[in-house]
């Protein structure tokens, strides 16, 4: 009797452990989150938590028990047959995932495969593989977002021959462009956490229904970490701890995630901070890039000393800190709020590129350094859910940011500094909604943006300590204003065709006064008010089995900002940018043609061609002030240039990717991007287009076997000749090397490098990686600072 009750009780002791089980990835061995867990007639369903748990207690011993998701293969079992796998579920991933990815460019979940134009998908696991130093690394590392740097403490993405204020960043679906983002090379990307991202989507090609003003070249969508909800009683603890080193800047990165999930409340804290230590190049590659001497000051005054090491950039190091916090709340299936604040600082740091240019021989500047670049960013947000007559799902985002900047610039043996400082404060307001109807989906919405610029400018003598007021970059005050509304359909008028038109109108506001204490103009404000309508249209067609097509044509615009309209500042030695208060939006108007290829489960194949044409582009050109084209500024006499609607520019270019698999664990990835250009000059005469990067592209062999994961890889980017570069970067001969003529050309270069990760255990991940094991010397193009040399990378994951 008692041999009964004790096999009794060990069979119900079973039963009760697989009550509660866990779903996971058959080739990495991680948790899948959100997994539907179903019956055949689905009349009990679950799904996976954060962890990959689920609780199948409502299922009976003998029910046979489905588990599906979008990016595996489904599986099915019953309970019995669970517990003798000791309660946990293997799922394969599906050969077919990257086009069943799911994606957010309208504001709402969408299916790549039914998108009309080309994105760029960057999930929680391709983040760790990389492990990028800042969020422009990360961008860089997809192989088909070019970054060009012009000191450590940054990077300016390029996309499809467009830049800067031509690409629009958003995170969190708020947008990160403010009225002064420039023209020039921007840093705002590092203010983005990497180890703080969830995902990161990127659309190649103009996205300016969705987003308007400066959505021409491609659109940047971070989603940072977000609490999960758990029906778990007593809730869920989660989180992670990282650390990482690198040898060529001697770089030390701390970071800590905590997040508690329960039915109703969700909170996430995030925390990043990282020492970046001057960077060291390589041995092999371009003389002119070595750094021979550097200013220090000595007893008051500035004295010129021999570098013991000219590989190493003096100075380039900084510091920085990333800060998130995030609540959701959930009172019913059909509500949720949700509240984020993304904080990011960083410690001065140097302006390398303007730091070894030379006037006479010498070195001409003594300092040139930005201050701290400080971002905050709050967000409150309202998901309604429902099968409503207008909307099935509606969403209202509400978000204030505050961003400051400062620069600091001293010629060599000068006792004064000059100084300006800007802040911006940005408040916006999106209303965005859904609706489902005979097989078609509609988007539609309204959106508000406004911006208050804040500048001065200070000119300090340091032997004194005197201050005395300044030129300020911009007009202080400024306001820039966007409204908008917009809608977009997708139809499916055949079950392997989708096609998807839409159109936008902004309306935008400026404002700006010259103060005439400080400037001397021939005008004392700006005042513009002008709109814009944009619009596009395209289709997703999987042909058959093997063959899909892309076909997609847009329109987009940038509308002058107050960087255009208002912006004084010395762009190069001997030459000043000053305001234009007449501005009008510049206008893009695109076309693309992708086709994608799958030969069963072993080679994918996609390819995109693409066109933009740039009419009234804003440019900077030779200009004049009371009909002088010269004046004196910070004591030097500089040639007047400003921004102008006088140009019109052409970009074309082909994108390519392979991804072949060799054999269940070796697989083959290339990415490839060729991009050409022009534009028009002041004389009627066309010229290379500045933007327009050269041929670049990486290619994986990666290998991946239970807990290890081995990846040799190379990067490359091809020469751009003297011949093919723009005016505007002829005259910056300083970044580039000399070729046999004399004159200044981007070299080729390559990279080869090995990654290696392994799971040492419960929760814990290894990485140890070597990049440019040939110690290559290079700059990418256009950049200011040359890259790593031979680099060891070490880090060191916990998650629990």
């Amino acid at each position: 009797m008692r041999l009964y009750f004790f096999l009794a009780l060990f069979s119900v002791s079973l039963l009760t452990k697989a009550q509660q089980i866990s779903v996971k990835d058959r080739e990495t061995g991680q948790p899948i989150f959100n997994v539907a867990v179903f019956n055949k007639d689905k009349s009990k369903s679950t799904l996976t938590d954060f962890d990959g748990k689920a609780d199948i207690t409502q299922f009976s011993p003998s029910e046979i028990i489905f588990f599906r998701h979008v990016s595996h293969l489904e599986e099915h079992f019953t309970k019995k047959q669970i517990t003798r796998q000791e309660g946990i579920v293997w799922m394969e991933q599906s050969e077919n995932q990257l086009q069943e990815v799911v994606v957010s460019v309208s504001g709402f979940d969408q299916r790549k495969a039914e998108l009309p134009h080309e994105i760029i998908s960057i999930n929680r696991k391709d983040i760790i593989t990389a492990s990028p130093q800042t969020s422009a690394d990360l961008l860089e590392s997809t192989g088909r977002v070019f970054v060009q740097k012009s000191q450590l403490g940054g990077g300016s993405p390029m996309i499809r021959g467009f830049a800067t204020n031509r690409l629009l960043l958003t995170v969190d679906g708020v947008r990160m462009n403010t009225a002064i983002f420039r023209g020039g090379n921007l840093q705002n990307v590092i203010s983005i956490d990497p180890l703080a991202v969830e995902k990161v989507e990127v659309v190649l090609g103009p996205g300016a229904v969705i987003y308007g003003s400066d959505a021409i070249g491609g659109v940047m969508n971070f989603y940072t970490l977000s609490p999960e909800f758990s029906s778990r009683k007593g809730g869920d603890f989660s989180g992670k701890a990282y650390t990482r080193y690198a040898t060529a800047n001697e770089e030390k990165t701390g970071h800590l995630d905590v997040s508690y999930g329960s039915e109703k409340w969700a909170f996430l804290s995030s925390a990043s901070f990282s020492d970046f230590g001057d960077m060291r190049m390589g041995s092999y590659g371009p003389e002119e890039y070595l750094r021979p001497e550097y200013v220090v000051q000595r007893d008051g005054l500035d004295v010129t000393v021999q570098n013991d090491d000219p590989k190493v950039q003096v100075p380039t190091g900084y510091d920085q800190i990333n800060l998130l916090e995030k609540v959701r709340y959930r009172p019913t299936q059909d509500w949720e709020f949700g509240l984020g604040v993304n904080y990011s600082t960083t410690s001065d740091y140097p302006r390398y590129d303007r730091l070894y240019r030379k006037k006479n021989g010498q070195l001409r500047a003594a300092e040139w350094y930005y201050g701290p670049q400080e971002w905050l960013q709050a967000n409150f947000q309202i998901d309604k859910a429902g099968k409503g007559m207008l909307y099935d799902d509606a969403k209202f985002t509400a978000a204030y940011q505050f961003f400051e900047e400062s620069r600091h610039d001293r010629d060599y043996n000068k006792v004064i500094l000059y100084e300006t400082e800007e802040n911006v404060d940005a408040w916006s307001g999106n209303l965005d909604f859904e609706k489902d109807f005979f097989g078609s989906k509609l988007f539609y919405g309204l959106e508000y943006v406004y911006n208050k610029v804040h500048s001065g400018g200070t000119e300090t003598d340091i032997s004194t300590g005197e201050k005395v007021v300044g030129t300020s970059r911009y007009p202080d005050g400024a306001t820039w204003q966007s409204m908008a509304a917009y809608s977009s359909l997708q139809w499916k008028p055949a079950r392997d065709l989708t096609v998807q038109a839409g159109m936008r109108y902004n309306r935008i506001l400026l404002q700006a006064t010259f103060s005439e204490d400080i400037y001397d103009f021939p005008f004392s404000d700006a005042d513009l008010n002008t709109g814009a309508l944009t619009g596009n249209v395209g289709m997703n067609w999987k042909q058959n089995d093997i063959f899909g097509w892309q076909l997609n044509l847009s329109s987009a615009f940038r509308a002058p900002n107050v960087d255009d309209v208002g912006k004084i500042f010395d762009s190069t030695p001997g030459m000043v940018v000053v305001p234009n208060p007449d501005l009008q939006p510049e206008t893009a108007y695109n076309a693309e043609v992708g086709s994608f290829i799958t030969i069963e489960n072993l080679l994918k194949l996609d390819i995109a061609v693409y066109y933009t044409y740039l009419d009234n582009a804003l440019v900077r050109g030779d200009f004049s002030l009371n009909g002088q084209t010269e004046i004196e500024y910070q004591g030097e006499p500089s040639r007047v240039e400003a921004i102008q609607n006088a140009a019109s520019a052409k970009v074309y270019g082909i994108e390519a990717g392979a991804d072949l698999r060799l054999s269940k664990d070796l697989k083959f990835t290339s990415q490839f991007s060729y991009t050409n250009g022009e534009e028009e000059q002041d004389d009627g005469s066309t010229a290379p287009l500045r933007h327009a990067a050269p041929l670049f592209g990486n290619a994986h062999l990666v290998f991946e076997n239970n807990a290890w994961r081995l990846d040799f890889f190379a990067e490359y980017n091809g020469e751009i000749s003297y011949e093919e570069l723009a005016p505007s970067e002829k005259s910056k001969d300083y970044l580039y090397a000399i070729d046999a003529n004399g004159n200044p050309y981007s070299p080729e270069w390559y990279t080869l490098n090995l990654t290696s990760q392994y799971e040492i255990g419960k929760g814990w991940l290894a990485k140890a990686s070597l990049e440019n094991i040939t110690d290559q010397r290079y700059r990418t193009y256009s950049s200011g600072i040359a890259a790593a040399g031979r680099n060891l990378i070490l880090s060191l994951q916990y998650s629990f």
